[in-house]
């Protein structure tokens, strides 16, 4: 082997040896184990931030203070609703059979003044008192017994005829459980409402007869049928199917019998009494409508005794005076 080739092949053997980069610069193997070194302290040397735990405790109480606080400004917004904010759906509803009271049981009291409670525009207008919801019917029930009263009207009315128009146009005056007899057997549920636009003397009263959830029946009358010399006070002239049974079973009512009666008052009248029996009734004036009430233990002959009083306490009105007003039952 010439001296060149001898070179040539140590060459080769020292780059393949892994002591020497081939660069040719040998790596003192004390230099990096002090490079390990230098890593491995700085490493241990790195430490996160520390949390910010009183920022975050800080946020949280007022986060927390703040949906407390959100909380009760609910529950005072909830206490501040009136009784009648929440929506009554009259659709659809089971409860449209009236209760019965027992036999004897006392009726709601009519208070003299209570302010009325609003009711939606789709829904008919409350009465001036809770207390002209007798026997326990619901509200719910006098409204819907009302709708179906109309409905019933309407499926008879022929062409030509005014139509009733919808339960929102009339106001609720009266409910009350109503007493079967052999004329018309059944017990059920009476419901009086009057238009609430037109004045008293102007508008529609209807008289709703319902019975197991159906309307039976209904009386309607337009504008005050009272002639103009009855006085200030004109009793309706077929609230009598509301204060007495059928002449059919004369001498053999069913008692104790619940009683009402209604008319229409003029403007100077402020008070109206209604004694039927032995008792006087429970009055409430409504809208330019009186509505009274009471409940008979005996039978009786004479219809109910109305009188209408002004502010200062003066007899306006005595119907025993009134020649036009049925004093006697038939």
């Amino acid at each position: 082997m010439s001296e060149e080739e001898r070179r040539s092949s140590q060459a080769g053997s020292g780059a393949g040896s892994g002591g020497t980069p081939a660069g040719g610069e040998d790596i003192d193997p004390r230099f990096e184990e002090q490079v390990r070194e230098l890593l491995a302290e700085d490493a241990y040397g790195f430490r996160p931030a520390p949390a910010p735990y009183a920022a975050v405790r800080r946020r949280g109480v007022a986060e927390r203070r703040r949906r407390v606080a959100a909380a009760g400004a609910m529950l005072v917004t909830l206490a501040a609703l009136p009784v009648g904010a929440y929506a009554v759906d009259v659709g659809g509803r089971s409860d449209t059979a009236s209760p019965r009271p027992s036999a004897g049981a006392p009726r709601s009291p009519l208070p003299v003044s209570s302010a009325p409670v609003s009711a939606p525009a789709t829904e008919p207008a409350r009465p001036a008192t809770e207390g002209q919801l007798l026997d326990g019917i619901t509200w719910a029930q006098a409204a819907d017994g009302l709708q179906k009263c109309i409905a019933y009207n309407e499926s008879f009315r022929s062409a030509g005829e005014r139509s009733l128009g919808k339960a929102a146009d009339y106001r609720i005056l009266l409910a009350m459980n109503s007493t079967g007899d052999s004329n018309a057997p059944g017990d059920g549920m009476y419901v009086v409402a009057v238009s609430k636009q037109a004045p008293a003397a102007q508008s529609i009263r209807l008289i709703c007869t319902v019975k197991d959830g159906a309307a039976t029946g209904g009386n309607t009358s337009v504008g005050n049928e009272a002639p103009e010399d009855g006085g200030p006070v004109s009793v309706d002239m077929n609230s009598g199917k509301l204060y007495q049974q059928s002449v059919i079973d004369r001498g053999h009512w069913r008692l104790p019998f619940g009683w009402a009666i209604i008319g229409t008052v003029g403007p100077k009248v402020t008070k109206v009494t209604v004694s039927y029996g032995d008792a006087t009734g429970e009055t409430v004036l409504d809208h330019g409508w009186f509505v009274a009430h009471g409940t008979l233990d005996r039978q009786v002959t004479r219809a109910p005794h109305v009188k209408g009083y002004d502010a200062a306490g003066k007899l306006v009105y005595d119907s025993d005076q009134d020649k036009y007003y049925e004093k006697t039952l038939p």
